[in-house]
């Protein structure tokens, strides 16, 4: 054991010494490991943080919730012509299920419309993302509510004109020194009461999030655009009871549509039912393709980075032939002379992937920055495969110049080194 440390200390002392000596040569030689290991990890954490923050942005949503709607979340076999002729989910198909679908725990009826200017006084914020939702939506979403409420029953189906600001928006109209519950803002060219405002919640994956939303009850929206107006996409966000088999709980939703819309045995569905679990393992699909695409590219490199550590290990068994036929005349055997150079590839390839992994984590703190809440992570996994890689790419590369050493005849070494 004390014999193979000592191997690979003098490997180790060699390496430094190769580095310290021809700066130009060996800069050159792990340029290509440094590169194919900086590709490598920065594909792998930069998809690593994609898909934390999409995990992060739809965490507050059940993965068992269920979007039932004329749009799929995913890829799908029906043609594009044939779902433009889908129709919209209606209000009368959400108080149908809420009546008729057994272990329902929460329906809402939602509409997608486009972002509209919230004014008060002077004072207005423009581009709000408008949330039309009936008031179990805040159970389904988990909503906090920072100060006073959220919409009720009654107030949902009058279509009463209140409103639940974001907190952004909320100090953005009133400050943080005056309350905005009672206030009266004005959209749509209507005045709207508001009777909550939601807690901080931060910036989601593009920038958007509820800070920067507002909450009213979809049956004033529906007034406002009328129900059959394309510009808008409706959604009935379900969430079954916990516990429940979800493809029967699905298979139950496409039977109560079916049958609500006349659809005949053999005719294909004119809706889809999405669900967050379907769409988190579409999310995984997607990770694990551009994790393969970046390998695959990266690979390249690391190709050129191990040519690179072949080629300063030949120059540096020629260098050293007197040297190496000296140990073996001295007694070293094949073994000892085959770690050893093996041992200096292995560094030398680990230090250019160690600068490789620095360049990762100075990035990642740059792009950081400039990015707001999205954060780039360099994981401790990342940062073991990189230097994993790395100690391989210098075996591999090193194995032919190691075995060229350990094969040498001392009395030709000696004469050939003089």
């Amino acid at each position: 054991m004390l014999i193979y440390l000592r191997v690979l200390k003098e490997s180790f002392n060699f390496a430094i010494n190769a580095l310290k000596n021809n700066k130009l040569r060996t800069f050159l030689s792990l340029l290509g490991v440094t590169i194919g290991i900086f590709s490598i990890i920065a594909v792998l954490a930069a998809v690593d943080s994609l898909k934390q923050e999409i995990e992060g942005s739809i965490s507050s949503l059940d993965n068992s919730t269920i979007f039932l709607g004329r749009f799929s979340f995913g890829p799908t076999d029906v043609p594009i012509w044939k779902r433009e002729q889908f129709p919209d989910v209606t209000y009368d198909e959400y108080q149908y299920l809420k009546k008729s679908l057994p272990d329902l725990r929460a329906a809402s009826y939602t509409l997608n419309v486009q972002n509209e200017t919230v004014k008060y006084e002077d004072k207005q914020v423009g581009n709000v993302e408008v949330g039309a939702v009936t008031e179990e939506y805040y159970d389904i979403e988990s909503l906090q509510i920072a100060e006073g409420r959220f919409f009720n029953e009654a107030e949902s189906a009058s279509g009463t004109p209140v409103i639940v600001l974001g907190d952004e928006i909320a100090n953005s109209l009133f400050g943080t020194s005056e309350a905005a519950v009672g206030k009266k803002v004005r959209m749509y060219g209507r005045k709207f009461v508001v009777i909550g405002v939601l807690q901080k919640e931060g910036s989601g994956l593009f920038g958007d999030s509820k800070d920067t939303a507002v909450f009213m009850p979809v049956n004033m929206v529906r007034r406002i655009y009328g129900d059959n107006n394309k510009a808008t996409f409706p959604f009935i966000v379900i969430k079954p009871e916990d516990g429940l088999d979800n493809a029967e709980f699905i298979a139950s939703i496409k039977q109560k549509i079916r049958m609500n819309r006349g659809l005949k045995p053999g005719e294909i569905d004119n809706f889809f039912v999405n669900q967050l679990q379907g769409f988190a393992d579409f999310i995984d699909n997607i990770t694990g393709s551009l994790n393969k695409m970046g390998l695959v590219i990266s690979g390249f490199s690391l190709l050129v980075g191990g040519f690179g550590i072949a080629n300063i290990m030949f120059v540096s068994v020629k260098e050293r032939t007197n040297l190496i036929g000296i140990q073996k005349s001295l007694g070293a055997k094949n073994k000892f002379i085959l770690f050893q150079f093996l041992f200096e590839a292995v560094i030398l390839a680990i230090i250019g992937g160690l600068i490789g992994l620095l360049f990762v984590f100075l990035v990642s703190i740059f792009a950081s920055q400039f990015t707001g809440d999205f954060e780039f992570v360099l994981s401790p996994a990342n940062m073991f495969i990189g230097t994993a890689v790395s100690a391989i790419i210098g075996l591999i590369a090193g194995i032919l110049p190691a075995i060229s050493a350990s094969r040498l005849d001392p009395v030709e070494a000696i004469r050939t080194g003089m």
